[in-house]
């Protein structure tokens, strides 16, 4: 007697999910349509890294860095301008949440008002300059227009 169907498929998950290949093989598997830049690094690590970009990009009003990372950070700064633009409590307790510097939050919703009033969007610049010397790495500068 032949068993019933959802024995096989308790046979067939069984199986499969003792197999490692198909769930420890998942960090080699192709990243389509997926839009976060990675950055060669773990989550964790990434999210530390866009976060201190943002940071002193919003204290110094420029940085030098890599290409890569001046497009990844793009999207944060941008994200805290348009926070700061609103204005509201619920916009900077999430700005305090995300940039190092509460003082640095503080002078940010004080001036970005004003400052990009006229602008929807588009608050900061990457400018590519020459590579890197000893790797030969696309550098860029960021700035905030």
């Amino acid at each position: 007697m032949k068993p019933c169907k959802s024995v096989w498929a308790s046979l067939y998950l069984k199986k499969n999910l003792l197999n490692p290949d198909i769930y420890e093989g998942r960090k080699n598997a192709m990243r389509h349509r997926c839009r976060v830049p990675q950055l060669g690094l773990p989550a964790d690590q990434r999210k530390a890294l866009l976060r201190s970009l943002a940071t002193e990009l919003i204290r110094r009003g420029q940085i030098k860095t890599t290409k890569t990372r001046a497009k990844a950070v793009r999207k944060q700064v941008e994200r805290m301008i348009t926070l700061a633009k609103d204005g509201s409590l619920a916009a900077r307790r999430k700005a305090l949440g995300y940039i190092y510097d509460k003082q640095l939050v503080h002078a940010l919703f004080a001036e970005a008002k004003e400052r990009y009033a006229d602008r929807a969007g588009g608050y900061t610049r990457v400018v590519r300059t020459v590579r890197r010397r000893g790797d030969n790495a696309e550098m860029a500068i960021i700035e905030l227009v």
